[in-house]
């Protein structure tokens, strides 16, 4: 892989939750990191390690009918964005730019966004990607693939991928 490409298998709902929370502790106001993967790979198995990472303690779950939960932090939010429902009836773009999607990334909030493709043209070019799908040697395992994308978002993977291998 190269160095802005980190490939990894997740043995257990609880490593995935774990490797959230260490990327948790690493975000910051501006910050983005986009979720993509099949229905039960994780997503919000990984936004709920994100958001104990980042010290909330409040039950996280997926905002898919509400699609965006907003948890306040020491001065600044943590938006956890559900862009699953966008698109199902016309373009996912103009219904993101109708929420107000396009103006979640700043320098009061950290965004993880759930299904991020249905959206990625807005994705700012500084985010961190993260793709988890179902191995099938075992229901449990995950296949992740993070990349980051900008100056911003390698510096997060390389970042975070030196703290997951030390198993802190």
């Amino acid at each position: 892989m190269t160095e802005d490409r980190w490939k990894f298998v997740s043995h257990s709902p609880e490593e995935t939750e774990r490797l959230g929370r260490i990327l948790g502790s690493l975000l910051r106001p501006g910050d983005v990191v986009a979720l993509e993967g099949d229905l039960g790979a994780g997503k919000t198995v990984i936004a709920r390690g994100i958001a104990r990472g980042l010290g909330i303690q409040k039950p996280i779950t997926s905002p898919t009918f509400t699609l965006i939960n907003e948890y306040p932090l020491d001065g600044a939010f943590f938006y956890h964005v559900d862009c699953y429902r966008l698109g199902q009836h016309r373009d996912a773009g103009l219904e993101a730019l109708g929420i107000g999607l396009a103006d979640l990334p700043d320098e009061s909030g950290i965004v993880v966004l759930e299904w991020a493709g249905r959206v990625a043209n807005l994705l700012p070019s500084e985010h961190l990607w993260v793709e988890l799908h179902h191995m099938h040697m075992k229901e449990s395992f995950r296949d992740i693939l993070a990349e980051g994308r900008g100056k911003r978002g390698g510096e997060l993977l390389r970042t975070w991928r030196a703290k997951a291998e030390v198993k802190s």
